[in-house]
């Protein structure tokens, strides 16, 4: 993050523990983007290995979010930070929630992938799942970085590419059900992908989350549970 995005202090320890959460932030948001990446791989590629790893290195960045906590709570207690410290403190603590759970769904995706055999996937509209895997891949890397330069418009941006992933999903979703209403016999590896591909969904919901925050800390404004055009409105005063 920029030094400008948030106010500097009199206190270098101050400045420099607000930087170094940050900091811990964005390392925690590169591992949850690997996750996904392995996650993806163990489910459109049928990738074993990634999806063992995927699985057994959740813990990582359970261990993150715990760290990230106590530092934020050791601030608050320390600092009684006011204004756009608060916010930023609080941005943190959300975001890093959400990090935790984008790992738990990641985590999940590769947990079902690890049930399936080739013959369920050559069934099963695995280029459309890669596709909506791809948006959100990109989804996630643009809120994160929209977190990290605190930017409120690219919020706005990677929300809005959210909406589109929605629909996306809607559609493999319709397929998956005929799929299995033609095919009774092949409910339980499709149920997988439908369990897996509902994570990817949450993964983009949970990113968009993150872009709230970015708006909440710039703006000073709560812009969850409204919808997308007045959350633009509130990010960037324009009617979208």
């Amino acid at each position: 993050m920029d030094k400008k995005s948030f106010s500097q202090h009199i206190s270098q320890q101050y400045n420099e523990d607000l930087e170094h959460i940050i900091t811990r932030v964005m390392t925690m948001g590169g591992l949850v983007e690997q996750q996904l990446e392995s996650a993806l791989d163990a489910l459109v590629n049928g990738d074993q290995a990634k999806g063992e790893q995927v699985v057994t290195s959740d813990y990582k960045i359970n261990a993150m979010e715990v760290e990230l906590d106590e530092a934020c709570t050791h601030i608050l207690a320390r600092r009684q930070p006011t204004a756009s410290d608060l916010r930023l403190i609080m941005a943190v603590i959300k975001a890093i929630t959400d990090l935790e759970r984008i790992g738990d769904e990641a985590e999940r995706v590769g947990r079902m992938a690890l049930h399936l055999l080739e013959e369920d996937r050559r069934r099963s509209p695995m280029a459309e799942i890669a596709a909506l895997g791809e948006q959100i891949k990109g989804i996630l890397r643009g809120a994160l970085d929209a977190f990290a330069r605190m930017d409120s418009e690219q919020a706005v941006q990677v929300a809005q590419e959210d909406i589109k992933a929605d629909a996306q999903y809607d559609s493999i979703i319709r397929n998956l059900v005929k799929h299995l209403e033609d095919s009774p016999k092949s409910v339980p590896p499709v149920l997988d992908i439908v369990w897996a591909t509902r994570s990817l969904e949450r993964i983009g919901d949970r990113s968009r989350n993150i872009c709230e925050y970015v708006i909440y800390f710039v703006r000073g404004k709560d812009v969850r549970h409204i919808s997308f055009e007045q959350m633009a409105e509130e990010a960037t005063g324009d009617r979208r």
